[in-house]
């Protein structure tokens, strides 16, 4: 018993601390243009900026709009701009931002705005559904075997299977910003998960797709999107991967 009261005793206490967020607001039906707005709230060391808009829209103001779903990372929906950064506002913790500065917090840029923190994510899975992110294969396993594959060959393309969706690469890339055609790298991030599986057929039809003004020659290389995945994706080496792939023909 001692050992645990001992044990207890050396854990640190959760401390309290008042923030302020600046958040970039849209309310269609009264704004013509998104304005900032101000927002003082206490948080605890372990919040994460999710808490923050939650506690906002909760006890300040219930017109705060933003997406959200599992809140760990894993569903992307709840991607935005914190302090010009594209993140997962479930990820950021606010004790490793400078709370002594306001924390400035917007809407991913590129996609149409709808509402507050919210963006019309239509042009971005349209660009996801046209590089056929599924498997193509012109044959079928045997009858109650898997079609197998090699550790090397997985290898291949398992960097690229971690994507979620969240749009955070492709809306922290330049050219998306000013190219509404470009398919922008999460696109082609999901066509390298095909193109380089070895079970799948369709990698030469994914490669014309992306040999295109608009596919992966658009790519400027300037490595936005990779520093801005949640996942930790190598995204700017994916794009030089199925750049490579298009000059060779094949995957």
């Amino acid at each position: 018993m001692a050992t645990d009261v001992a044990t207890q005793a050396a854990v640190p206490e959760v401390q309290a601390f008042n923030i302020t967020l600046i958040i970039r607001r849209f309310l269609p039906e009264i704004d013509e243009e998104a304005r900032w707005e101000s927002f003082d709230v206490e948080v605890y060391s372990t919040d994460r900026i999710l808490d923050a808009l939650h506690r906002i829209k909760w006890d300040q103001d219930g017109s705060l709009s933003f997406r959200r779903s599992c809140a760990h990372g894993i569903c992307g929906s709840d991607a935005m701009r914190i302090n010009g950064r594209n993140r997962l506002a479930c990820k950021t913790l606010i004790k490793d931002l400078d709370i002594t500065q306001p924390i400035y917090v917007e809407a991913i840029k590129g996609l149409p705005l709808e509402k507050d923190l919210i963006v019309d994510m239509e042009p971005f899975f349209a660009a996801y559904r046209e590089v056929k992110p599924f498997l193509i294969a012109n044959s079928s396993p045997e009858p109650g075997k898997e079609r197998r594959q090699s550790i090397e060959d997985r290898e291949r393309f398992d960097d690229t299977t971690k994507c979620i969706l969240c749009a955070a690469c492709t809306t922290s890339c330049p050219v998306f910003w000013t190219d509404g055609q470009y398919f922008g790298p999460a696109a082609i991030v999901n066509a390298h998960r095909f193109i380089f599986d070895s079970r799948d057929d369709a990698g030469d039809v994914r490669l014309d797709i992306l040999n295109d003004k608009e596919g992966v020659w658009r790519c400027r290389t300037t490595f936005n999107c990779t520093d801005a995945c949640p996942r930790g994706i190598q995204v700017t080496q994916a794009i030089a991967d199925v750049k490579q792939a298009v000059l060779r023909g094949r995957a």
